[in-house]
C-alpha cells in the first residue's frame, strides 16, 4: 500500500485542511516547493492538491515541486504528476533555477538535510543545501517582484540553552561552537536566516521564517537516523526500542500535520522579516519518555546501547531545547497533536503501509 491509499493518512489531511481558514488566499497563485518529495514538503504538496481537486483549473493554486530525485517524486508525488495544475522540476536547489521561468507568487524553502549521519557524512551538502539552497530561492523570489518567500528554518538556530529559559522565544540566543562538524547544520540555518533579512534589505523581498521543532510523522523516511525517527521505525517493525543515551534530554516535537500547519499561517499571515517557532506543550518530552510511549504502543522494551561514533559525531549536543510557540499562535495557529496521539497514529499508519 503507498500512503495515499491509506485512509488514516487521507483523515489526516482532512483534518488538516479543516483547520485551515484561509485556502481562499491560494486561488489562482502559483507555489514554488523545495524539497516536495520530503516528510514536511510531501504533506505540504498533498494538502495543497487536494484542496485544488474541489477547485476549477483557474482557481487552482499551481504547484511546482522541486526535488533532486524523479524517482523519489514519482514514488512519493505520482498521484499529482499528471495533475494540469502540478509541475515537477528535477533539481538541486544548490544550483540556481533559472530554468523556472512561470510567475511564482510563493516560494517556500523545504530543502534541507535533516539528519544526523547526514550531518556526519555529507557535511558540505548539509552546509550548501541550506545556505547555497536558500540564495537561489531568494533569488528567485527576487526576480518575482510581489512575490513571498518562506524559509523553513530550526529550533537548532537556538544552540545550547544557557539555563537561564524554559523556552526559547524567537530572540533567544544560545551558545552554539561553530568549530565542529555537528556545526554545519545549526549555522547553515542562522546563515539562511540573515540571508533572509540581506534580500529583505537589498532587494525588497518579502521573507518570513518558521522556526520548527524536531518533526516526525507518517511520511518521514525509515532511513532517518533522527531518534525519534528510528524509535518509530522500531516500532514499527515489532523491535525493542533502541535508546542510544540515557535520555534525559528534553525537547519540542511536532506532528508534520502541525509543523504544514504553521507554515501555511507564517505564508499567509506573517509579517516580514519576522520568524515564529512552532511547538506545542502537549508535544514536549524527555528521549527515554519517548522511548518508553513507542515501545507501551507496540509491546516491546527500551533498550540501551552506545552509539557508533559517526552517528555520536552528528548528535545535538543540546539537552533542553522547548519552543515558546506563543507567537505563532497570536495569528491564529494550534497544534492538533499531542506527542502520544501523534505518535500512535504515525506508527500505525506506518504499520498499514508495510503490508
Amino acid at each position: 500500500m503507498e500512503i495515499e491509499e491509506n485512509r488514516r493518512y487521507e483523515e489526516l489531511l482532512n483534518r488538516l485542511r479543516g483547520a485551515f481558514p484561509h485556502w481562499d488566499m491560494l486561488r489562482g497563485k502559483t507555489m514554488l516547493v523545495s524539497g516536495a518529495s520530503g516528510m514536511i514538503g510531501s504533506v505540504l504538496v498533498d494538502a495543497v492538491m487536494e484542496q485544488n481537486l474541489e477547485l476549477g483549473l483557474e482557481d487552482c493554486c499551481k504547484i511546482v515541486a522541486v526535488g533532486r530525485s524523479r524517482q523519489a517524486a514519482e514514488r512519493r508525488l505520482r498521484r499529482w504528476l499528471d495533475h494540469p495544475a502540478f509541475r515537477f522540476v528535477e533539481q538541486d536547489v544548490g544550483t540556481p533555477l533559472d530554468g523556472i521561468t512561470q510567475r511564482i507568487d510563493y516560494a517556500i524553502h523545504a530543502a534541507s538535510t535533516t539528519h544526523p549521519l547526514a550531518y556526519a557524512r555529507e557535511p558540505i551538502d548539509t552546509i550548501m543545501t541550506n545556505v547555497l539552497g536558500t540564495r537561489n530561492m531568494l533569488e528567485l523570489a527576487a526576480g518575482n517582484p510581489g512575490s513571498r518567500f518562506l524559509l523553513l528554518s530550526s529550533v537548532e538556530v537556538y544552540g545550547q540553552n544557557r539555563g537561564d529559559a524554559e523556552r526559547f522565544s524567537e530572540s533567544y540566543c544560545g551558545y552554539l561552537d561553530c568549530n565542529t562538524l555537528r556545526a554545519g547544520y545549526p549555522e547553515g540555518k542562522r546563515v539562511s536566516e540573515a540571508l533572509c533579512q540581506a534580500y529583505i534589505a537589498q532587494r525588497g523581498v518579502d521573507a518570513v521564517t518558521i522556526r520548527l521543532p524536531r518533526c516526525y510523522g507518517p511520511t518521514m523516511r525509515m532511513e532517518d537516523s533522527k531518534a525519534i525517527a528510528q524509535f518509530i521505525k522500531n516500532g514499527v517493525l515489532g523491535e525493542d526500542i533502541v535508546l542510544k543515551s540515557d535520555g534525559s534530554q528534553l525537547y519540542s516535537f511536532a506532528h508534520v500535520s502541525d509543523a504544514v500547519l504553521g507554515l501555511l499561517w507564517v505564508l499567509l499571515q506573517g509579517e516580514t522579516g519576522q520568524a515564529y517557532n512552532l511547538g506545542g506543550e502537549g508535544s514536549d518530552i524527555t528521549q527515554r519518555a519517548l522511548a518508553e510511549l513507542i515501545a507501551d504502543h507496540v509491546g516491546t522494551k527500551v533498550v540501551f546501547r552506545l552509539p557508533e561514533a559517526v552517528e555520536r559525531s552528528g548528535y545535538s549536543t543540546a539537552t533542553k531545547a522547548l519552543m515558546d510557540a506563543g507567537k505563532l499562535r497570536a495569528l491564529g495557529w494550534s497544534a492538533h497533536y499531542d506527542i502520544a496521539g501523534g505518535i500512535r497514529e504515525t506508527i500505525d499508519i506506518l504499520r498499514d503501509l508495510q503490508e
